[in-house]
């Protein structure tokens, strides 16, 4: 056995031998001035301990200091009652500690129990019962955050292993913590029952056995017994003090002590405060001014060194981080880092700074995670994050948007003012300072904030300033959401589809199709405006014709014939007739005699007055589609459709292409013009 396990044994069979035989008065004062010692080190251990797991024996403690406590109370009453000498610490405790006084030392005995039981006790046994209840409740969060970590490979198994058994840990600890604490408040109540036994006991010993008469007997055994109940209180007092450390131990990152006096005196304006108070009580009041006055400007003092302090520490952190960042810019291998260049940018001068700051009213930034949600809803993809940056090199009310580091679109607002548009029906004009809607180049003006209930009342749109940059940012995001698709984001997306349909993946990617092939049909389709978020679809599309070709454009359009049910509520509107420009099928069948087919792809050689008739033809068909007010849509036969789309694309950034086999049959089309050349 080890030596540590003889000690606690004898510790604990000395209890049960206490209750058996006769301890001399000698060897109590050695056992009583041993259990006042151990009461001390439990408490000085509750406290510097970093968490409570440190003290996890602790209920098992207490059930053996509880017991010595109990059989010491046994053996100083066996010799209170037999031959009047329970020995020096008894003896002194009542003379010394209760003032040789019975109303004395039975009113301080009386103010110790009351602390124990309406204070310590009973505020611990609240904290440890709830602390047992909480415990157990999150257990099942825990365990499952443990898992998510795991499957994630943020820990390995060790790791979890040993989280795993911390929550095992201190659920047993706490739950034990709970019944433990009973302990301490049985020990306070038999210490006052034994303390009341040994006064009645004692009185009637002197005056039946000892010859005394009962004013004598009451003096020599009440000053026995009250020192006997305070000799065995104190100690029970500070095992109940360090229960309740325990239990309200908080954090575990640094120490009670160090944390306890910079809490309490770490600021100074609350020091500044109290000296303030201190100082008038004793200028004010009759109190002793010498002791107020004195203790008030030693807080003042305290406060001003510590306020330098601090002061000089900040200087120092700063004097540190801009060291930190001389040395990060020094060091060869940071280069790299300058070398990323972010997808998208969004930078502002400084008198836009307001609108992304939190702390100031702010929304930009919770309009630009709203954008990110929009564009995967309408398109189904991931817009890659933001960058939100302020730049004192633009104008204060400038901001540029940049796609992958280089600028594609800036606009300019007036922090303080509105934006009115006219949406082509007001009558009456509103006084304001012209300029052009960002996004869409529209004519509008800005108008101040008591002009604003005005302008909406005769019909204008007016909108706010960071409702503008969304906006402006959204369409710049939509126009350029192709090339912003990554092999990368594709590969996330047949992840997701694989966890639902891990056969249609199997069989697509790489048998069929590489990642990089499936990118480019994505961008196809994004580039035109045509959601991606029926993945399903596409995918099925693609794994029915790849094994016939594997041309990305080709398979494209055969998507493209699979979503005609999007395609048609996405560009028609239900039960309309819709106005469309058709193509003259002598046009069609010069486009298709000029494709060439090569092993990259195919191309056109158009014969470029050829050309520019067909541009001429397409530039006097879309005119007419937008006096009337409508969206220029084209329809062409289905092996035309790519071919005329790129033709096109250059001169007309909005014109829509779509192919007859992509139009729902319950849709009315109604053809104003007829592409020529």
């Amino acid at each position: 056995m080890k030596k540590a396990d003889i000690g606690v044994a004898v510790y604990v069979l000395s209890a049960f031998v206490m209750f058996i035989v006769p301890v001399p008065s000698g060897v109590l004062d050695v056992l009583l001035a041993c259990n006042m010692a151990v009461a001390f080190s439990v408490m000085f251990g509750c406290m510097f301990a970093k968490e409570a797991l440190d003290m996890s024996y602790f209920p098992t403690i207490l059930l053996f200091t509880t017991i010595f406590r109990i059989a010491l109370n046994v053996s100083s009453t066996r010799l209170i009652l037999t031959s009047g000498d329970p020995g020096q610490v008894v003896r002194t405790f009542g003379e010394y500690v209760g003032g040789n006084d019975l109303i004395i030392g039975g009113i301080v005995f009386i103010i110790l129990i009351i602390i124990q039981f309406m204070v310590i006790n009973k505020g611990s046994e609240r904290v440890a019962e709830v602390t047992a209840r909480f415990t157990l409740d999150a257990m099942p969060g825990k365990q499952m955050a443990i898992d998510a970590d795991l499957n994630t490979g943020t820990i390995t198994d060790e790791e979890a292993k040993r989280r795993r058994d911390k929550i095992q840990q201190e659920s047993s600890f706490f739950g034990s913590m709970d019944g433990a604490v009973k302990y301490v408040k049985g020990d306070a109540t038999a210490g006052l029952i034994i303390t009341a036994v040994n006064l009645i006991g004692g009185i009637a010993m002197g005056v039946l056995r000892g010859g005394m008469d009962i004013t004598s007997a009451l003096q020599n055994y009440a000053v026995l017994t009250i020192g006997d109940g305070l000799v065995s209180q104190i100690p029970s007092l500070l095992i109940s003090l360090s229960t309740g450390i325990l239990v309200t131990k908080g954090s575990k990152d640094a120490d009670m002590g160090t944390i306890l006096i910079s809490q309490l005196f770490g600021v100074p304006k609350s020091l500044y405060l109290v000296g303030a108070v201190l100082c008038g009580l004793g200028i004010v009041t009759p109190l002793p001014w010498w002791i107020f006055v004195g203790l008030g400007l030693f807080f003042i003092i305290t406060a001003r060194q510590i306020e330098a302090k601090v002061q000089t520490a900040l200087i120092e952190n700063e004097v540190d981080q801009e060291e930190m960042v001389a040395d990060e810019i020094r060091q060869p291998e940071n280069v790299t880092s300058l070398l990323q260049v972010d997808p998208i940018e969004l930078e502002f001068g400084y008198g836009i700074i307001p609108l992304a700051d939190v702390n100031q009213g702010g929304d930009l930034l919770d309009r630009v995670v709203m954008i990110r949600r929009q564009v995967a809803l309408e398109l189904g993809t991931v817009v890659p994050i933001i960058r939100l940056r302020d730049n004192i090199q633009l104008n204060p009310n400038q901001y540029i948007i940049k796609i992958k580091g280089v600028q594609i679109s800036e606009g300019e607002i007036l922090f303080d003012h509105y934006m009115a548009m006219n949406p082509g029906y007001v009558e009456e004009e509103i006084a304001g300072i012209p300029t052009l809607e960002p996004s869409f180049h529209l004519p509008a003006i800005w108008i101040t904030e008591s002009q604003r209930e005005r302008a909406e009342s005769m019909g204008y749109t007016v909108v706010d300033p960071p409702s503008i940059i969304a906006t402006h940012l959204t369409e710049v995001i939509r126009q350029h959401i192709a090339e912003l698709l990554t092999r990368q984001d594709v590969q996330n997306l047949i992840n997701n589809l694989k966890d639902s349909n891990p056969t249609l993946v199997d069989e697509l990617v790489p048998k069929l199709l590489s990642i990089g092939e499936i990118q480019k049909v994505l961008q196809n389709l994004l580039k035109e405006g045509i959601s991606i978020r029926d993945l399903l679809s596409i995918f099925e599309t693609l794994a029915d014709y790849a094994t016939t070709t594997r041309d990305t454009d080709i398979l494209t359009e055969y998507v493209r014939q699979s979503l005609k049910r999007a395609i048609s509520a996405r560009f028609f509107p239900a039960n309309e007739t819709v106005s469309v420009v058709t193509v003259d099928p002598k046009v069609e069948q010069d486009i298709m005699a000029s494709v060439k087919q090569t092993e990259q792809g195919a191309y056109l050689t158009l014969d470029p007055e050829k050309t520019k008739a067909i541009i001429a033809g397409v530039e006097t068909e879309v005119g007419k589609l937008e006096s009337l007010g409508k969206s220029p849509i084209v329809i062409t036969s289905p092996i035309v459709r790519v071919y005329f789309k790129r033709l096109t694309e250059d001169y007309f950034k909005d014109l829509i292409v779509i192919s007859y086999n992509e139009v729902e049959s319950n849709i009315e089309l109604q053809s104003v013009g007829m592409v020529t050349a």
